[in-house]
C-alpha cells in the first residue's frame, strides 16, 4: 500500500509540474486554449474544497516550491538543468508510446521510438535531445487520461489534489495507470544502485519538479496575474487544456 501511494504522488508531481510554473505557454497558446472556457454550470460538487486546496496549493508554490527552484537554479547552471530535464523527457517514454500504441496513433510511436533510440545513444542517456534538436523529431505527450478521453470517457467533476495541483476523476484514474509505466517508479537497489525505497523514488520525482519549475520559474505568476477569482481560472484552464489536447 505504501509502494502505491509514493506512486500515485509521484505521477501526480509529474502532472502538476505543468500546472505550477513548470510548462511554458506563449500567450497565442493561452488564449487559443482558454478561449474555449469551460462551461460556467460544470458540475463542481467538490468547489468548497478545491477553493481552499487552491489557495493551499498557491501558498506551497509561492513559499516552497518556487523559492527552492529559484535556489537550485542559482547553483546549477542552465546547461546542466536543461540536460536534467531532456533526461527525465526521455525516460518517460513508456508512458507516451503505450498511450500513443493505445490510442492507434502508430506514426506517433514510431517517431517516440526513435527519439528514444536517438537520445539514449548519440544523446548520451538522453541528457542531450538529439532528435529534436537536429533532426525535429518532435516528442508526443500522451497519458491514460488523454488515452481515456480519446474513447469517449468523460473528465468526471473536477478534483484539485492536495500540493500537486488540478485533475479530474479520470485524470486520476489515468495517473493510477501510468503509475506501473513510470519507470522512476522502479527503482531498486542494486550493487551500483543506492536507491531502496519509494521515498528516494519520490525524492528523484522531487528533483524532476525542482529542476523543471527552475526553468519557468515566473511562469505561474505571469499566468495568474489577470486571474480574478483563482480557482475557477485554473479549473476552466485545466479542463480546457485538457480537451484540447484529447482532440488532437
Amino acid at each position: 500500500m505504501r509502494l502505491i501511494l509514493a506512486c500515485l504522488l509521484s505521477l501526480s508531481l509529474l502532472s502538476s509540474a505543468e500546472y505550477m510554473g513548470a510548462t511554458s505557454y506563449s500567450s497565442d497558446d493561452f488564449e487559443a486554449e482558454f478561449s474555449s472556457k469551460t462551461d460556467e454550470n460544470l458540475f463542481d460538487p467538490l468547489s468548497g474544497y478545491n477553493e481552499i486546496m487552491t489557495s493551499f496549493n498557491d501558498k506551497f508554490y509561492e513559499y516552497l516550491l518556487r523559492p527552492t527552484a529559484q535556489g537550485y537554479a542559482y547553483v546549477v547552471p542552465q546547461m546542466a538543468r536543461n540536460g536534467v530535464a531532456n533526461f527525465f523527457e526521455n525516460i518517460f517514454y513508456p508512458i507516451r508510446l503505450v498511450n500513443n500504441l493505445l490510442q492507434l496513433k502508430f506514426h506517433n510511436s514510431w517517431e517516440e521510438t526513435e527519439r528514444f533510440v536517438l537520445n539514449s545513444t548519440m544523446g548520451i542517456l538522453g541528457f542531450r535531445d538529439v532528435a529534436g534538436e537536429e533532426l525535429g523529431i518532435k516528442a508526443h505527450d500522451e497519458d491514460l487520461g488523454q488515452t481515456l478521453g480519446h474513447y469517449g470517457v468523460g473528465s468526471g467533476f473536477h478534483v484539485v489534489l492536495p500540493l500537486f495541483g488540478p485533475s479530474n476523476v479520470r485524470d486520476i484514474a489515468g495517473l493510477a495507470g501510468d503509475m506501473w509505466l513510470n519507470p522512476i517508479n522502479y527503482i531498486k537497489a542494486r550493487d551500483a544502485n543506492l536507491l531502496d525505497s519509494s521515498e528516494e523514488a519520490l525524492a528523484v520525482t522531487a528533483l524532476y519538479t525542482v529542476n523543471k519549475t527552475s526553468l519557468h520559474v515566473k511562469e505561474y505568476d505571469n499566468f495568474k496575474k489577470d486571474a480574478i477569482e483563482l480557482y475557477p481560472f485554473l479549473r476552466n484552464f485545466y479542463e480546457s487544456r485538457r480537451n484540447k489536447l484529447i482532440s488532437e
